[in-house]
């Protein structure tokens, strides 16, 4: 069939046939997760850091995504997903996925890496397998230690099921009273105040050729199970089982009835604490029928939500060990360059009314030049964005300072920076996201820190996440004012900024300064807004201006003119999007995704999708970065930013995307996009069924390691960015 044709044809693009789900597009990436736990090109100990990210992941996935899915089934939601499942049918489609990728990380664990790590000198042990000496010594330790923390709880008539914590590990055990003959039912909770793995003394540790292995002790909870006498005095035990629960951590909020939005989020996070009902039940195998059937009704479960493994539960503390000094089972350690326009720059002084460094040269100067992107971690996040706010803070020609915070780290240089900043008399607001999930305690805290010094904090909007990521610095100037800014992919978080790849652009182009105006008016005052001058503003003008985005390739496509898209990000979920994308590629538009996690879109498929090809990297840095290619016919656009093509994003949530002016920064920008794409090292292709296939080098094909090629760069030429 001729193309013109082919495209003529009607086609219903919203048909559920051409849409994977989104729940089981997240296990496929989780499932890529473990499988760099399974790769023996990746180091041991990080191997077992994949692992445990593994079960992080999952954890999350059932406290939110599943316990979301429980609720819809049990409000007997009936709407269907863009793939066509109804609520039930997913949570039917996660367990038939899930059971066997769970049983291969808990083989993993138990049959391949124990004994590799063995090997090495990591003694990961039964209490069983201890000699006496190490018994004594853990007995010992028991009684000082761990004892005094525990707290037995007996269930009975007289004793109702106790609350079990999100995410602890308990032991369920039976007793018998030895003169009655009668058995009892008791929990105790393994402490989350004591580290999860005992060790042993190097002295007691296992020994070769005379030298004390790297690390030699056991799980925590086999300390306390081979110790339950201490706690049942007088009684026979009978059997102890380990047993994980999962509980629903999302916060249910309604905002527009909060007259405090603080107060309201604290409340909630109480309640996350001590409430929300069950999702998830982890025991053992050989767990017998009438524990499991006990534990099943007193939390309330189905069958459905038990997940039995053949070792130890709760994986995700497997991270433990890599604060082990084994640098030869580890990736080799990476230290960020900082960006060579920088490397000039010197530290600003402090001293009341002297601006500048000793040559002239401030970061500001920096910025006048042309605009600065940085790339983190290749790049330094402390010598950029870090001193940019820094600088800021003491630069007496700097009048205010406007910033939003989404997720920051607990010992935050840039909230301090903000503080000092506050008490030098510059005007300092914050949008700081009480909202940011699992993040809100550590915002509170800073929101309430800052505040006291008399920073002018806002909260967010109702009904509205403030994910952008965005800083502007107010700055006189020869009797002029400049605006600064700095625009980014990631977020604040100098911890975070050396595991993410991420994008920051700064710049003072007056457009741009102007638009990072009108946003902080949109966020922090009473405005509608609808236009910017550059800007992709959610929820105001940035899905028109996507669709618009890809309309123009599809028009260029159409009048033989070249079409093309590159995009990178981390999710793709909204059926608007794609179904524009299938528009594009069924018009001849070529287009090449690189997705990190969930994508719902189906490439490959005959008269529809025939031009997409998407990838998912998964690696040493969690790709985080958002950027985003049109070519125009030659005109070429790209832009960096915080949305991803998601409904949340583009619908729900403050998102900030930029236009990258500095054509050496767009081209530098293209560079990293096609040396992803060349990727056949931890490169996946998505498949028109939602299944991955990794890349491989071939023999006439060398191998090519997108993240190693971009620490290179950084440690050379400094090409890029």
């Amino acid at each position: 069939m001729p193309k013109s044709k082919k495209i003529a044809q009607q086609v219903n693009l919203s048909d559920p046939q051409y849409y994977l789900n989104r729940e089981l597009s997240w296990l496929e990436f989780n499932r890529r997760v473990l499988h760099e736990a399974c790769d023996e090109r990746t180091p041991l100990l990080e191997r077992l850091k994949f692992l445990a990210i593994f079960g992080s992941n999952l954890d999350e996935f059932f406290m939110v995504r599943v316990a979301a899915l429980k609720q819809q089934v049990e409000a007997k939601v009936s709407l269907l997903t863009p793939d066509g499942r109804t609520p039930q049918q997913q949570l039917d489609d996660i367990s038939l996925s899930l059971r066997p990728v769970v049983t291969q990380q808990h083989h993993q664990f138990e049959q391949v890496l124990k004994p590799k790590l063995a090997s090495h000198g990591i003694h990961i042990l039964d209490y069983i397998q201890l000699t006496q000496k190490q018994r004594s010594y853990l007995d010992n330790y028991f009684n000082e230690q761990i004892f005094p923390v525990l707290t037995p709880l007996a269930v009975d008539p007289s004793h109702p099921f106790p609350y079990i914590s999100n995410l602890s590990l308990n032991l369920a055990v039976v007793i018998k009273n030895p003169e009655t003959e009668e058995e009892f039912f008791a929990r105790v909770k393994v402490p989350k105040v004591l580290p999860r793995f005992l060790p042993l003394p190097p002295e007691l540790g296992i020994h070769h050729d005379g030298e004390p292995a790297n690390w030699t002790g056991v799980p925590l909870e086999q300390a306390i199970a081979h110790n339950l006498e201490s706690l049942f005095p007088g009684m026979t035990i009978q059997e102890y089982h380990s047993f994980r629960i999962t509980r629903d951590a999302d916060l249910a909020l309604e905002e527009d009835e909060a007259d405090d939005l603080l107060l309201a989020i604290e409340q909630e996070l109480r309640k996350r604490r001590f409430g929300g009902s069950s999702v998830r039940l982890e025991i053992q195998s050989q767990t017998p029928e009438s524990v499991r059937s006990r534990l099943v009704q007193d939390l309330e479960l189905a069958e459905s939500d038990v997940y039995e493994v053949d070792g130890l539960l709760g994986l995700r503390d497997l991270m433990y060990f890599m604060a082990l000094p084994l640098s030869e089972l580890k990736d080799e350690p990476w230290q960020s360059v900082v960006h060579p326009r920088l490397q000039r720059i010197k530290e600003a002084t402090v001293e009341p009314g002297v601006s500048g460094v000793e040559d002239g040269r401030d970061f500001f100067s920096v910025i006048r030049e042309r605009d600065l992107l940085v790339h983190h971690p290749y790049q330094s996040f402390s010598t950029s964005v870090v001193r940019f706010i820094t600088h800021a803070a003491h630069d007496p020609g700097v009048l205010a300072i406007k910033m939003t915070l989404y997720r920051t780290s607990g010992d935050s240089p840039i909230v301090n920076a903000l503080i000092a900043a506050a008490e030098n008399g510059k005007q300092v607001s914050v949008l700081v996201e009480l909202k940011a999930r699992f993040d809100e305690e550590n915002n509170i805290y800073w929101a309430r820190r800052l505040e006291r010094v008399g920073v002018h904090v806002v909260y967010g909007l109702v009904g509205l996440k403030t994910h952008s990521k965005i800083v502007m610095v107010v700055r006189r100037e020869h009797d002029r004012i400049m605006r600064y800014v700095h625009i980014g992919t990631g977020n604040y978080n100098p911890k975070t900024a050396r595991l993410y790849t991420d994008f920051g652009l700064f710049s003072c182009r007056e457009e741009l300064g102007a638009d990072v105006t009108d946003v902080f008016n949109f966020l922090t005052g009473y405005s509608r807004q609808k236009s910017y001058r550059q800007l992709l503003v959610a929820p105001v003008n940035m899905r028109d201006r996507f669709l618009a985005l890809i309309h123009r390739e599809i028009d260029n496509a159409q009048n033989k003119l070249s079409g093309r898209i590159v995009a990178k990000m981390n999710s793709l979920v909204d059926p608007q999007i794609i179904a524009t994308l299938y528009e594009a590629s069924r018009a001849g538009v070529q287009i090449d995704l690189i997705v990190r996690g969930v994508c719902c879109l189906r490439p490959g498929l005959k008269d529809i999708s025939e031009n997409i090809r998407i990838i998912s990297i998964v690696g040493r840095f969690l790709e985080h970065s958002r950027i985003f290619y049109f070519h125009n016919n030659g005109e070429e656009e790209i832009y960096i930013g915080s949305a991803d093509w998601m409904r949340r994003n583009l619908d729900r949530r403050v998102e900030v995307i930029t236009p990258v002016q500095e054509p050496d920064i767009a081209k530098d920008l293209q560079e990293v996009l096609g040396i992803m794409m060349a990727d056949n090292r931890q490169a996946w292709e998505l498949q028109a069924d939602g299944s991955y296939i990794q890349r491989h080098p071939g023999e006439d094909c060398p191998e090519s390691h997108s993240q190693k090629i971009l620490m290179s760069m950084a440690l050379g030429s400094n090409s890029i960015a």
